[in-house]
This record gives C-alpha cells, sequence and structure tokens, in this order.
C-alpha cells in the first residue's frame, strides 16, 4: 500500500467536504490494521462531521481497494490539546491558550503574536518571548 498516494486520494475528498486533513496513518494495534484518518476545519471537529467524512471515506475506499489487508477506519479530530506542527499552525493559533517546551523550560498562556520566528505568549500577566528554535513541544492547551 502506497501511503503518500492515499493521503492524497482522501485529501482531495476531506477537502471537497471543507474539511482539513490534518493526519492520516496506518497503525497495527494489537491484531488490528487501523486507517486513522484526523480531520479539522477552524470552527472545530462534532460527531457530525466525523459521520460525514467517514461515510465519504469508506464509500471511495470499498470502490477504489487501496488496502488488501483486513483493516478499520477511524475518522476523528486531531483533538484539543494538538500539536502545531510548523509556523503556519503557530500564526493560525495566535490568540489561543498554548503550551510550549523549551530545552530548559514549560511555559502555559495565551499566544499573542508569531513573528520573525519569536513567539510572544502571556503567561499570568507577563509577556513571554521564545525563539522557535529553541521550543521542543508547542501544542494547543486547556486552561483550568
Amino acid at each position: 500500500m502506497d501511503l503518500k498516494a492515499l493521503r492524497n486520494l482522501i485529501e482531495s475528498h476531506v477537502r471537497n467536504l471543507d474539511y482539513e486533513l490534518y493526519d492520516l496513518e496506518y497503525v497495527k494495534e494489537r491484531r488490528s490494521n487501523i486507517l486513522r484518518v484526523m480531520i479539522d476545519k477552524k470552527t472545530g471537529i462534532d460527531i457530525d462531521d466525523c459521520v460525514k467524512v467517514s461515510e465519504t471515506i469508506s464509500a471511495l475506499l470499498d470502490e477504489s481497494d487501496p488496502i488488501q489487508d483486513d483493516y478499520s477506519l477511524e475518522v476523528s479530530s486531531p483533538g484539543a490539546e494538538r500539536k502545531l506542527r510548523n509556523r503556519e499552525e503557530i500564526k493560525n493559533a495566535v490568540g489561543h491558550y498554548i503550551h510550549i517546551q523549551t530545552y530548559d523550560q514549560i511555559y502555559e498562556g495565551d499566544l499573542i503574536s508569531f513573528e520573525d520566528d519569536m513567539i510572544s505568549i502571556k503567561v499570568k500577566n507577563k509577556i513571554q518571548d521564545i525563539s522557535y528554535l529553541d521550543i521542543t513541544l508547542i501544542r494547543f492547551a486547556i486552561k483550568f
């Protein structure tokens, strides 16, 4: 199975439904193969979105039959605390509450800006500037 070709096939159909294909993985868990499709959109994902995409992808996969083994299809959101994987995703997260890990510290706060590889985050009413190059992990966080 060519995962890249499968991603391209699924991505175009997901995009036609006005969603973004956040990630796609084919994994073996216990004795089962799972095709896991994670979708996103700016307003968030609910169960109806997952059902809509699952039905479309399932029909597509039944027709094109790109996977020879038995497998289960899972469609979900990437989760409330998903990683921000690149500069564009970080820019789109401005205004959201995030978690940042650097080589020596951990921060949680509101993402104020991301310009010229510098991230500004508001932590307890104080602005903290962090170099993008020092970040080992950046993700959305839930504020308690």
